[in-house]
Order: structure tokens, then C-alpha cells, then sequence
């Protein structure tokens, strides 16, 4: 058997926020009993825990969606690092590193706890950038796909752009929060849009109420019909709002909201570094509490996986 644990991230109150499961003593699990576990959980995504390669690391990890594995994800680094902190560190106050080593590179945590909050901050493994190669539908398509206004799409300096970091994302800037609301994919325009971009998922921002920005983030074709808090895609967020020319040079930091239209709010603190007119650093960091635990029975390594 072995043991799991859930708990909501980018929160600091259970049932909000973007659930995780997290598997530990997972070695000797191969890559299609992995990925069975991580669709019977069917969460936007389940990490499993491994002995890492180099001692002098926290552990290595492996990161699923319910149809495939991804090399990065920062919804589940945040929360596996805060359950592997508290784990070694018990009762009271701490603050240290830990080093993760994911399928995009290591990764490295900072987590601490000061009284009853506890957080978790990574710094991106990938520098965001441009995706090259891909087509970016016009405005008016992008609308159709998401079932809004061509006059809903963009505002100010903000465009709809590709923008990748380990995972990549097609970002769409909304001008309202009540465009972002009524947002949601529609055939087959979808399709279509995100064909031609390569990318899975759409990731939509708008000026929040309380906060810098609101967002909402769909992927169906990768089994997420909408995620309550994506920390990859925020992190990534950091390229689009530098293009859009949002970022000052030095070091800025704003804070996101998503999950909003869901009804599982969530938080996410995005910290960016500019030099030269450069994006040099991207540091994301939140909250996790823990919900459940409990042990699950390896699933039989099948021929077809």
C-alpha cells in the first residue's frame, strides 16, 4: 500500500484553492501505475514523491495531469514542499530550502512558518520566453473561441500572447472582470486556436478587484476543464505582463487571484525581477493546508499501461 496525502494550495483555508494529491515512497512505482493513480485521483494534478538522485537534495518528484506527465507544475511543487517541511520539521516555527529535483531541472523551496501561517516560495526553473514556431489566432478568433466579444479581448498595452517556461500557455487579457466571468471554451474555435498555437491551455487575466490581476485557466484537452490555480502559468504570466510593459526595472511583486468563478478562490504571490529590460528572476510563492490522508493499492503494470 502505499500512503497519500491531499491538500488545497494558494490557500489558506481548506476547500479553496487548487487541490493536490501527494504520493510518497513511490521508487518503485513505473511510469504507467503512476499515471493510473494520478486519473483515479483525477485532481488537476497528483506529485509523487521519490528518493532523489543526489542525497544532498529534498527528493525528486514526478508530476502527472490526469492523461499525461508534465516536467513542471507549481501548484504541486508549493504544496508537496510545505507537506515534506512540515513532515521533517514538526511543531513551531522554521524557515529553510528545500531541493526538488523535477523533470524540468531542481527546484528550489523556500518554506517557513511563523505562527499558524505557512508558505512556500520556488523560484521558476525556466526563465519564460517566447514561444517561436506557432500561430497566434487574431483577436477576433480567440474571442469565438472563448465564447466572447472581439471587443472583450485585450485592453491597454495587453495583447494575447505565447509565452512558455517548461510548460507553455496562449495568455489572453480580458477588459473586464465581467468578460472574464463569462468566459469558456467553444468548438471549434478552440480547437482551432489552440491547434495552431500548440499549446493546451488558455490562460485569461483581467484587472482584479483586491488584487493586480483575476485570472481563470482552461485545458481540457489535458483533462482540466478549469484549474482553481496554476503557478506555472503565473510564473509565466511574468513574460506577458513584461511585453505588455507592466514591469518596472528591479524587483515587483503583485498578487493574483484565481478560482474566483469556481468558488474555490485562490492566491498567488508573483515576484519578478527586471534588468536590462530583462526578466532575470521569477519567484512565485502561497499557502497550503492539509486535508486528507490515506493509503492506495498500486495498480497492476498492464501491458497498455
Amino acid at each position: 500500500m502505499l500512503t497519500f496525502h491531499t491538500c488545497d494550495v494558494f490557500t489558506d483555508r481548506r476547500f479553496s484553492g487548487n487541490p493536490l494529491a501527494i504520493v510518497l515512497g513511490a521508487d518503485g512505482l513505473a511510469t504507467p501505475q503512476m499515471q493510473t493513480i494520478a486519473r483515479e485521483f483525477n485532481l488537476s494534478e497528483t506529485i509523487f514523491v521519490q528518493t532523489p538522485a543526489n542525497p544532498a537534495h529534498t527528493a525528486r518528484v514526478r508530476i502527472f495531469f490526469p492523461t499525461a506527465e508534465i516536467p513542471f507544475a507549481g501548484h504541486p511543487t508549493i504544496g508537496c514542499a510545505i507537506h515534506l517541511a512540515l513532515a521533517e520539521a514538526g511543531s513551531g516555527d522554521f524557515d529553510g530550502d528545500l531541493v526538488l529535483e523535477e523533470e524540468a531541472g531542481l527546484v528550489r523551496v523556500r518554506v517557513w512558518r511563523r505562527e499558524k501561517e505557512i508558505r512556500a516560495e520556488f523560484v521558476a526553473p525556466v526563465v519564460p520566453h517566447a514561444v517561436t514556431g506557432a500561430v497566434l489566432a487574431p483577436p477576433k478568433r480567440i474571442a469565438e473561441a472563448l465564447g466572447l466579444r472581439p471587443g472583450d479581448i485585450g485592453f491597454g498595452g495587453h495583447h494575447p500572447g505565447l509565452w512558455q517556461g517548461g510548460p507553455r500557455f496562449l495568455f489572453v487579457p480580458v477588459a473586464t472582470l465581467d468578460g472574464l466571468a463569462r468566459a469558456r471554451p467553444i468548438e471549434p474555435a478552440w480547437s482551432e486556436v489552440i491547434g495552431a498555437a500548440g499549446v493546451d491551455s488558455m490562460y485569461l487575466y483581467a484587472t482584479g478587484t483586491g488584487c493586480a490581476f483575476q485570472a481563470r485557466m482552461f485545458s481540457p484537452t489535458a483533462g482540466i476543464p478549469e484549474d482553481p490555480a496554476t503557478g506555472s502559468a503565473s510564473a509565466i504570466l511574468a513574460a506577458q505582463l513584461l511585453a505588455a510593459g507592466v514591469l518596472p526595472e528591479g524587483k515587483t511583486q503583485l498578487m493574483l487571484h484565481q478560482g474566483v468563478e469556481m468558488g474555490r478562490p485562490s492566491q498567488i504571490s508573483l515576484t519578478t525581477s527586471v534588468s536590462g529590460g530583462q526578466l532575470t528572476e521569477v519567484r512565485i510563492a502561497g499557502g497550503a493546508v492539509p486535508v486528507s490522508e490515506g493509503q492506495i493499492h498500486p495498480p497492476e503494470i498492464a501491458a497498455n499501461g
